[in-house]
């Protein structure tokens, strides 16, 4: 673990460490870890799939704003991607749509936990939509570059030519690392970042 510096705001509760990373650098395995350690953890990318899973709230407008993408599974997520990526305007709209539902349900996660005193919001795009600009500290996951494009490559659907469209959508992962409060290595052995992560979860402890 890289600790570039110490968070610089008072340690109210519940104190909100803001967890994100690149696509494929192990965000969910070290979110799973946080909670392993009794970290609650508001993933946002899994409120996504239920707002756009069967029944979910956001499949009606998603399909009469991006018509034939949604069936009865809920939003077909390779349909939406091919009308959305590489297109600013047609992406701008998917995220007016989503936004707003996820900022809402980030706000009920922090009354449910807000007598707890540290929390995770895992939020993928911490850095490219501001809301690092709401968190104590930042923690980014990373890997090697080669590591995270053979982890990447392994999911279904996916190519290089999607993957690198996705890299230009993300702030580099040297940035992040620059930007961040700590750095989580996971190109190590999972014990080794479980470590990391267990050291970190006890610096916002107050009991």
């Amino acid at each position: 673990m890289s600790h570039f510096k110490r968070p610089h705001r008072t340690l109210r509760r519940p104190f909100i460490l803001g967890l994100t990373g690149s696509i494929g650098m192990g965000k969910s395995t070290a979110a799973a870890m946080f909670e392993r350690e009794g970290v609650p953890v508001f993933d946002a990318d899994a409120e996504v799939h239920r707002l756009q899973g069967p029944g979910g709230a956001l499949v009606a407008a998603i399909e009469a704003r991006f018509p034939g993408t949604t069936g009865r599974q809920g939003v077909d997520r390779q349909k939406l991607g091919a009308r959305v990526l590489g297109n600013t305007h047609e992406l701008a709209a998917l995220e007016a749509i989503v936004h707003p539902a996820v900022a809402k349900a980030q706000h009920r996660f922090l009354m449910r936990h807000r007598a707890r005193d540290v929390v995770v919001l895992d939020i993928p795009l911490l850095f490219e939509k501001g809301g690092w600009r709401k968190v104590g500290a930042i923690a980014v996951v990373s890997a090697p570059a080669w590591m995270q494009t053979r982890r990447v490559i392994r999911r279904p659907g996916m190519t290089r030519a999607k993957l690198k469209a996705i890299r230009r959508l993300q702030v580099s992962d040297r940035v992040k690392r620059m930007r961040a409060d700590f750095v989580i290595e996971t190109g190590r052995p999972k014990s080794e970042t479980h470590r990391q992560i267990r050291a970190i979860a006890s610096c916002f402890r107050t009991r």
